[in-house]
């Protein structure tokens, strides 16, 4: 894998986001983010570009569409190493991301609340956070993927020690972590869904 030089940074949970984000900055790496994240690392002084900013496409939908275009999974998808994908990639203007910190809805956090309703929980289905993570995990070879602020203080070290680059054991590492929460995630979103009857 090369030098990590560009991010996407979109969580939930901020603990410890700024300060990672601005020891990436002083690395040189550029930051892409979304919505309330990008606001947090903005208003601490740390430079960001805005995700509609890069993909030239709003974030809309009440939020709904923001990450899913080809600009975010192909810079996560595309294989470095392959000069087809290289080739591509370059075609249409996909620069690679080199590693994305991700956290989901707090899909369980919502439903666990008294008097939820079911339109609470269907919009706290998170459907861009899981394919981002899902891209950035099937493409572990080239991309960092990051879901834990316990694992900030791991990647920072080795990008310090190796150049901006990260192993590839801590690259395969943090992608089985991925597959852990999706697989959770998904379990969580089924078993409450098999509760649930509706009329018509």
């Amino acid at each position: 894998m090369g030098k990590i030089e560009r991010a996407i940074i979109s969580v939930t949970d901020k603990t410890g986001i700024v300060e990672f984000a601005r020891r990436l900055e002083e690395m040189g790496v550029e930051i892409l983010s979304t919505g309330g994240t990008a606001k947090a690392i903005r208003e601490c002084g740390v430079k960001v570009k805005d995700i509609s900013e890069y993909t030239g496409f709003p974030e809309m939908l009440d939020g709904r569409v923001k990450t899913l275009h080809p600009k975010v999974h192909g810079g996560l998808l595309g294989v470095r190493s392959n000069p087809e994908h290289v080739k591509m990639m370059k075609a249409h203007g996909i620069s690679n991301i080199d590693l994305i910190i991700v956290n989901l809805y707090q899909f369980e956090k919502t439903i666990a609340k008294e008097g939820v309703t079911l339109e609470d929980a269907i919009e706290n289905i998170d459907i861009g956070g899981p394919a981002m993570l899902r891209s950035s995990a099937k493409n572990f070879n080239d991309v960092t993927v990051i879901i834990d602020p316990a694992d900030y203080e791991l990647v920072l070290n080795e990008m310090k020690e190796n150049r901006g680059c990260t192993s590839l054991k801590t690259r395969f590492y943090l992608a089985k972590k991925v597959f852990n929460l999706t697989h959770k995630y998904d379990g969580a979103i089924s078993r409450y869904l098999e509760k649930i009857e509706l009329e018509g």
